[in-house]
């Protein structure tokens, strides 16, 4: 409801226009001005996206109500130069390639001006603490530095205009400093986000989630929300046409909870009205009545006979297995001077893209059913929602919109689903928008592990064998957990050439939130293990840690653990490259643990601070070390 015209002049332009009770300033430009480069990514004034000028001050939108800004001057990152042109400082954006996925630049613009506003000579420590109230996720911060600089110099007069034109690529586009092509729309802020599109008529979907881990659902009422004014529709499981589960590897998740919910935030129902306020009053009018089950959350104990079933068709809660053999692993063992063992473990952790989750679904004149929306494998989720829709495949598009962030959260299908269901029963085009509360508890997160690693090595450094158990918590629904397994088990040993291996890695489910795709899609978890492993088994040995990693390094001509012969192999030249880098100290470790004269004697136990427990073996003698 419209409580007041708002008179403010934005971008130099003179402003009235009506404004709800609830919006913030941030709501008012993006939805009534239809200026969205202002973005919304934290909605706590925690990560700057949102930043913008009001009366010449740098403020965080989305924290000022929008009926404070009536009469004042508002300068967003859509007006900091004419259209068509870039200032200085977006321009030296665009040089140093300070933009990825770009969806805080705009913000980071914003700061970076009022710091070189403020202080036209700032020091790269200034800018830093001037740019602190703005977050990015993929960019590490120096290119942003860079160009914050340069525009300083630039601006003056330390260096010349031209120190902002493009270089050319040479012979080769590898190793020269190229422009991104999308830099200009991402620095200016024109460039439209899934959340930043519109459409004539169209409606805001708001999703109602479990609050329990494991339920069976008795009744879903939903006559209330859907007789409520301005409500055009809500779904449930029950308006799913075609096949309704779904998933990369193996099809065990419902577009919504159907018959169970089988963790906290699963979607339950969706409603699609007019205004987001009515959508999320609506929610509270749906019923839902909940028989609560026992729940499951820790992997190992779900694997145990007797453990609470997430799915039945996997009695044991399985997802996917994968084991890998290569040699006789007991027999190198036996021949192994030594034998170390020990467990490490891995946390659940969340992506933090920027950019939550947001699309667009509508049926276009031909009757093809579209999602716009910043899906990461929009071929499978085409071929997935097809099923879901029981439609052909050549009427359901979808178009992927500019990622804000993904590292691999948003190549699982999670909502998409209900937005097409939406359109198809509306006829008309429905949007949604993630909270960062929302993405927080209904995306997938790396998959937490548990590794027991066993190693046995000749007194040289030589490994003779390796026993490596991953137990990775899939959560909920199986998404990515197979393919991470497989990656898992596939790189789990590095790039060391070890003669008798025995690899298992399982991926199980749970009712936590499910785990699915993240960077290094299951290698970080199996590196840090096995890295940290040779580290120790270094220092047992005496050995410097570069020195034993040569002495098992794979070269040409090596069979990998998966039958993989090798033609061509860098590790030596990675290793002696950063042993350069880093100003190495060639040497054992000698400031923890037991040196190599120490093995096998009668006096070896002895303390270490290893944070962890290990036990060392011996051909001689067993011991167990604190």
């Amino acid at each position: 409801m419209s409580d007041q015209i708002l008179t403010m002049t934005v971008n130099g332009r003179r402003v009235n226009k009506p404004v709800n009770g609830q919006y913030r300033l941030l709501d008012y430009l993006r939805e009534e001005v239809h200026l969205t480069g202002a973005k919304e990514g934290c909605g706590a004034g925690e990560c700057g996206t949102c930043s913008v000028f009001v009366d010449g001050k740098l403020v965080k939108s989305c924290l000022m109500p929008a009926n404070k800004a009536d009469g004042a001057t508002i300068q967003t990152v859509e007006g900091l130069a004419p259209r068509g042109e870039l200032t200085t400082l977006q321009r030296a954006f665009h040089k140093t390639g300070a933009s990825q996925c770009g969806y805080c630049i705009p913000g980071m613009v914003m700061a970076a001006t009022s710091a070189l506003r403020e202080n036209p000579f700032a020091d790269i420590e200034e800018i830093k603490e001037r740019l602190g109230g703005n977050i990015c996720r993929c960019t590490g911060y120096t290119k942003i530095f860079e160009a914050v600089e340069l525009a300083r110099d630039v601006l003056n007069g330390r260096l010349a205009a031209s120190a902002l034109d493009a270089e050319g690529a040479g012979d080769s586009y590898i190793g020269n400093n190229v422009r991104r092509l999308d830099a200009p729309s991402k620095v200016s802020g024109a460039l439209k986000y899934a959340g930043d599109t519109t459409m004539q008529d169209m409606l805001h979907m708001q999703v109602l989630r479990s609050p329990h881990p494991h339920a069976r659902i008795l009744s879903i009422d939903t006559s209330a929300a859907e007789a409520m004014e301005g409500v055009e529709c809500v779904i449930t499981h029950r308006d799913v046409p075609g096949v309704d589960g779904f998933g990369v590897f193996v099809h065990d998740q419902p577009v919504m909870a159907r018959e169970k919910v089988r963790y906290v935030g699963e979607a339950v129902a969706a409603v699609s009205a007019e205004t987001q306020e009515i959508a999320r009053r609506a929610l509270s009018l749906i019923k839902v009545e909940y028989e609560e089950l026992p729940g499951i959350f820790d992997p190992e104990e779900a694997m145990l006979p007797g453990a609470v079933v997430v799915h039945d068709y996997a009695p044991n809660n399985l997802v996917k297995h994968i084991p890998i053999r290569k040699g006789n692993v007991e027999q190198g063992f036996a021949e192994a001077d030594i034998i170390v063992e020990n467990s490490y473990s891995t946390q659940q952790v969340e992506h933090a893209y920027l950019e939550p989750e947001a699309g667009l679904a509508y049926v276009d004149h031909d009757g093809v059913v579209t999602v716009f929306s910043p899906s990461q494998n929009i071929t499978h989720h085409r071929h997935m929602l097809a099923t879901i829709i029981d439609k052909p495949i050549n009427k359901v598009r979808f178009i992927m919109s500019p990622v804000g962030g993904g590292f691999g959260g948003k190549e699982d299908m999670i909502y998409q689903g209900m937005l097409a269901l939406s359109a198809m029963k509306t006829g008309r085009p429905v949007r949604l928008i993630f909270t960062r509360e929302e993405s927080i508890i209904a995306s997938a997160k790396r998959h937490p592990s548990r590794v027991t690693y066993r190693m046995g090595l000749k007194n040289d450094g030589t490994i003779t064998a390796v026993s490596f158990k991953m137990i990775s918590d899939g959560g909920a629904y199986g998404m990515s957990t197979e393919g991470v397994m497989r990656k898992a088990a596939i790189l789990s040993l590095g790039p060391y050439d070890i003669p008798n291996v025995q690899i298992d890695t399982y991926g199980i489910y749970t009712n936590n939130t499910p785990s699915g795709a993240f960077r290094t899609f299951g290698a970080m978890q199996s590196q840090f293990a096995t890295e940290s492993h040779l580290d120790i088994c270094a220092e047992r040995l005496g050995l410097d840690p570069f020195e034993i990693r040569r002495r098992n390094m794979m070269k040409i001509g090596s069979l990998t653990h998966t039958g993989q012969r090798l033609e061509t192999v860098s590790i030596a030249e990675v290793l002696a490259t950063a042993e350069a880098f880093c100003r190495w100290e060639a040497g054992a470790p000698t400031s923890r643990g037991a040196s190599r004269g120490d093995l096998g004697g009668p006096d070896t136990r002895r303390s270490c601070t290893l944070g962890a427990r290990f036990r060392l073996e011996t051909t001689d003698s067993r011991q167990e070390v604190a």
